[in-house]
């Protein structure tokens, strides 16, 4: 990642809390299989402090798109709570759901697919300025044009179709768009990953630049480990539906305390190739379980290096327990013993 070094706007743990996410639930029920059930989010309890970005990592499948999805209110929560800025949006219906949806928005991962094809640029930029009756005609068409500029896109482009654009502009378009109502919260999922590498820095670079004008609270999600540290205040670790571990970025890196979250960060290359001959990557032995059927126990037991089965670790379900630095969580038996 060539992105110029911008050490994120530090978020102390004492900041108000924007998201409160308490034990929450999404299974997706797999029809004519006597109830079984896809359990994508297991009871996921977490805190996004208003101002921070927050670097949610995971293999994929282990249900990180799912949660931000709970969290924009996209999809209904099996059981459990979020709390936006103190309201309960689990709960909300209506006018009321709808003046919370204004200060949450997505920036998703495809910048083809999320844009549609069928409308210029203008009008793409313009539909949320319509649909919550921003302004007047007039100042909606200037307020096109202030977003363009905003992201770095010539503000007379507005007549143009996403299929003119290249893949960084139109994740340039999708950013604007996600900024359109003055939103407080943006979720970008997996935001960067589809990009070439010198794209996806000046769009990091840019993210940050509209967090330090904006005041704007982001939940990154990602798959590179390198991105999620330069761009992310703390880290939460997901495997197979729970959060296992959550820090600040530079606990995390340089004292994981979860033996998945050690496996996960020895797998980043380095970029002096002596030290990479020398390293001895974690390997992980066997497959995801299954999130239909996941384990007992610690869900990552069967995949442990550390893990005692039979024993506590195939038998008890560890909690978030603090563990390492302050401020620091994690969800195992034998914490930092790996």
């Amino acid at each position: 990642m060539q992105a110029a070094e911008r050490a994120p706007a530090r978020v102390a743990a004492t900041d108000p809390v924007l998201v409160h996410i308490k034990g929450a639930y999404k299974h997706f029920p797999i029809g004519g299989f006597g109830g079984l059930a896809v359990r994508a989010v297991d009871g996921v309890d977490l805190e996004i402090r208003r101002g921070e970005t927050l670097g949610l990592v995971g293999e994929s499948g282990c249900g990180k798109s799912t949660l931000a999805r709970l969290i924009t209110a996209l999809m209904p929560v099996t059981a459990g709570s979020i709390m936006f800025d103190g309201q309960d949006i689990t709960r909300l219906r209506g006018g009321g759901m709808r003046r919370v949806r204004r200060k949450m928005q997505m920036i998703f991962q495809d910048p083809f697919a999320s844009l549609d094809p069928r409308m210029t640029v203008g009008d793409i930029l313009q539909e949320p300025l319509d649909n919550f009756h921003v302004g007047s005609v007039r100042e909606r068409r200037q307020r096109v044009q202030e977003l363009l500029r905003l992201v770095g896109l010539n503000p007379n482009f507005t007549n143009r179709y996403p299929h003119e654009f290249s893949g960084g502009q139109r994740q340039r378009i999708g950013i604007a768009r996600a900024l359109a109502v003055n939103p407080s919260f943006i979720v970008c999922d997996e935001a960067v990953s589809a990009l070439d590498v010198s794209i996806a820095a000046q769009i990091i670079n840019l993210l940050q630049d509209l967090q330090r004008e904006f005041q704007l609270t982001y939940l990154f999600i990602a798959h590179d480990l390198a991105v999620v540290r330069h761009l992310s205040d703390r880290i939460a670790v997901m495997y197979l539906g729970k959060v296992v571990e959550t820090a600040d970025r530079n606990d995390i890196y340089d004292h994981p305390q979860h033996p998945y979250t050690k496996a996960l960060l020895s797998s980043i290359p380095v970029p002096d190739p002596v030290v990479e001959r020398d390293r001895a990557p974690i390997t992980l032995k066997g497959e995801i379980p299954s999130p239909v059927n996941p384990p007992s126990g610690c869900r990552f037991h069967p995949r442990c290096p550390i893990a005692r089965v039979p024993g506590v670790c195939s038998e008890v379900e560890p909690p978030l327990e603090p563990h390492g630095a302050q401020d620091q969580v994690a969800a195992c038996h034998f914490a930092g013993q790996a």
